[in-house]
């Protein structure tokens, strides 16, 4: 089970290049259920996801290169690239700053997973999250997976 919450940060911690950090890079088979594949740094991994907003089913299957390369050849839409930055909120709360890339340079988000919904429910945010929109389903990866995006006509 995946319970998270998302928001619109209005400003980036101090020191960002100091906190962990992953390159992601992932596309879309389906996006109702959600099956996604995701190359994680030297990681490949497929994951599929059940309805639901704050709170759905999660599962995941690790894969090799070759059949994430082979996989991406055959995903539907945008190919969503993004460098996340895990910044510790409390022992045992991570913020997950999303800095998306590519197509969706200048987007960022930041996500927190939560062990229970109750835990999601009674989380008080940092000021610097900004916006909740964890019900607004514009600002799943998998919509954005599937927006159009214009092309620049050329001159």
């Amino acid at each position: 089970m995946e319970i998270e919450r998302k928001f619109i940060p209005v400003a980036l911690p101090d020191n960002l290049s100091d906190y962990p950090h992953k390159k992601i890079e992932q596309a879309y088979l389906n996006t109702a259920p959600v099956i996604r594949i995701r190359r994680q740094d030297d990681e490949y991994i497929l994951t599929y996801k059940g309805g639901g907003m704050m709170a759905r089913e999660e599962y995941n299957l690790p894969l090799n290169r070759s059949s994430y390369e082979h996989l991406l050849k055959k995903a539907d839409g945008n190919v969503i690239t993004k460098t996340r930055y895990l910044i510790p909120l409390t022992a045992h709360l991570t913020a997950e700053l999303d800095i998306f890339e590519g197509i969706f340079s200048g987007m960022v988000l930041v996500e927190v997973e939560f062990s229970s919904v109750e835990e999601a429910n009674a989380f008080e945010k940092p000021d610097w999250f900004g916006e909740d929109v964890t019900y607004d389903g514009h600002y799943h990866n998998s919509y954005l997976s599937q927006v159009k995006i214009k092309s620049e006509e050329p001159s």
